[in-house]
């Protein structure tokens, strides 16, 4: 029997040097409006490196987002270890783009990543904080399957304190 698909289908392809034109796109102000506005073409560029060094660190993953069957890029989601409450969890964060938006293609997305943190069998949790002004976020994060823990206080980027939402998923459930 065939698997059975509901919603939008997409893949995603891990981070490379040809996807810094995606994290160019991804700076736009209305992308970074809930996370402390554009970065700098420098802030940028290390960001790609990072991007990059992650997989050889074995601390996550970045990937670009592309929506099947046609194949656009549509965006950027990803996992990285942080040091949460004294226990190490997998954070995750995405942006797709404006034109791609409203087609449920970050809740695929997010499935898929969860797929792939779960694949990595190294950390229980994965969380997102998104701003608990960002209401398109906070229901991506409950249409993932997350678990709204409650509100926090964040920082993003680093010395940008946010009101954030935390929500977890258990990844060792499903295993």
């Amino acid at each position: 029997m065939s698997e059975l698909v509901y919603g939008p289908q997409v893949r995603i392809e891990p981070w490379t040097d040809a996807d810094l034109p995606l994290l160019r796109r991804n700076n736009a102000p209305e992308m970074t409006e809930h996370l402390g506005g554009p970065e700098t073409e420098e802030q940028l560029l290390a960001r790609h490196r990072k991007y990059l060094r992650i997989p050889s660190r074995g601390t996550g993953r970045m990937f670009s987002v592309v929506e099947l069957p046609g194949g656009d890029t549509v965006g950027a989601i990803g996992f990285w270890e942080l040091e949460w409450h004294g226990e190490t969890v997998y954070e995750t964060g995405w942006g797709i783009l404006p034109e791609f938006q409203g087609r449920g293609l970050a809740v695929a997305s997010a499935r898929a990543v969860v797929v792939a943190a779960r694949a990595q069998n190294r950390h229980r949790y994965l969380h997102a904080f998104p701003s608990v002004h960002h209401p398109a976020s906070n229901a991506i994060c409950r249409r993932a399957g997350f678990t709204l823990m409650g509100k926090t206080e964040f920082e993003y980027p680093k010395g940008n304190p946010i009101e954030s939402n935390d929500w977890r998923l258990d990844l060792s459930e499903g295993r």
